[in-house]
């Protein structure tokens, strides 16, 4: 939330979390990372009665053909803990050479003005990076510590926050959607 609203503050736009409005959270049933993006955002427009952001986000791993994608925070299971996704990536990985362990953070970000919003503003960021072979670092969470940024040399769990934020994904997507909300 607060990288959010210092991104947006130039906007003069506060966000709040969803559960300020006891929003319940919706079942991510779509397809891909933007249906689940557009389903979180109009389940939190239409139960605040408020313009909402949501996001959906994943890693997509080139040697297992985008895995594991929209179900990254559910790869090892429901319920499972990062611990248990990463050890399933690394594990999927096993055989796979330093070459081929190429991945990206995905992050489609959606605003809707209202529930029923025909056009809403869909932003996406992308980060590209490769899969390590045993986590490195404490910063972060999910797929950071085995996520390598090349030209830091790190994994993304060892970036400090203010690199990560302008490096990363979401960072990217919702630097976009101040673009497409600012000024025209």
């Amino acid at each position: 939330m607060r990288e959010i609203n210092q991104i947006l503050a130039e906007l003069d736009i506060s966000v709040l979390p969803q559960s300020d409005f006891n929003v319940t959270e919706v079942e991510e049933t779509g397809l891909t990372f933007v249906e689940n993006a557009i389903l979180k955002a109009r389940n939190a427009a239409e139960q605040s009665g408020l313009p909402a952001i949501a996001d959906d986000s994943g890693i997509e791993v080139d040697a297992l053909n985008g895995e594991p994608g929209i179900y990254s925070a559910r790869y090892a299971g429901v319920g499972a803990s990062d611990e248990d996704n990463l050890r399933k990536l690394l594990q999927a990985l096993q055989d796979v050479p330093e070459e081929k362990r190429t991945a990206r953070f995905q992050c489609l970000m959606v605003y809707m003005r209202h529930a029923k919003d025909p056009t809403p503003i869909i932003c996406q960021g992308v980060w590209e990076g490769i899969i390590t072979r045993e986590p490195q670092g404490e910063n972060g969470f999910g797929y950071d510590p085995v996520f390598f940024v090349p030209e830091h040399h790190c994994t993304s769990a060892q970036l400090p926050a203010e690199v990560k934020n302008q490096l990363s994904h979401r960072g990217q997507a919702l630097r976009l959607l101040v673009k497409q909300l600012g000024p025209k």
